[in-house]
């Protein structure tokens, strides 16, 4: 029976990576995947998921309105679909996660989707707190904090390298805006 997935992490712990072998797995069986990434992620040119290793494919992008469900299931029409990728899965709506789950309980597609837990203060996403109350499986992948210890947390730097407390939650960057540590340093970072 197919199942929704949930790979969550802070940053680094390779889940673009991780979903691009995935896709590749699947294609190199002659099977079809459809790769899903947010449009206003566009670090790496929009339509794209780039791993920090260096591999990328083509994806379909979304945003906050688009029917996901509406999506998959007029390309699983035209082409039949074996699994349906998401990257940066933190960016769905709770609409969205809610479509996700239809995928796999009507088209019986399995869908694994990929993304932080939480933001730069510590609180949760929307799309991360649905797919943790509704996936089937949820899997952590590991990032270490410069101490060693699991990266859990993620911090949000200022062009001095000094921790941001305020502002949006969504703010595209990489490893020039945020820093993936363990809770305790992100305490110390964060709340000084």
């Amino acid at each position: 029976m197919p199942k929704l997935y949930f790979y969550y992490s802070s940053m680094n712990a390779g889940k673009s990576t991780n979903l691009l072998q995935s896709s590749y797995n699947y294609k190199e069986r002659g099977m079809h995947t459809l790769v899903l990434a947010p449009s206003f992620d566009d670090r790496f040119g929009a339509g794209k998921v780039t791993s920090r290793i260096g591999i990328e494919t083509e994806a379909t992008t979304f945003n906050s309105e688009t029917d996901l469900l509406d999506v998959v299931s007029a390309m699983h029409a035209e082409e039949n679909l074996h699994c349906v990728l998401i990257d940066e899965a933190q960016f769905l709506t709770r609409d969205q996660v809610f479509q996700l789950s239809e995928l796999t309980d009507n088209l019986n597609i399995p869908v694994l989707a990929y993304g932080l837990r939480t933001d730069f203060q510590g609180e949760p996403f929307e799309g991360s707190k649905y797919l943790l109350a509704w996936a089937d499986n949820l899997k952590e992948l590991k990032a270490i904090c410069h101490c060693g210890r699991k990266a859990t947390m993620v911090l949000r730097t200022d062009a001095d390298g000094n921790p941001v407390t305020e502002g949006s939650q969504v703010e595209i960057g990489g490893n020039d805006r945020y820093v993936s540590m363990c809770r305790k340093h992100f305490k110390e970072q964060f709340f000084g």
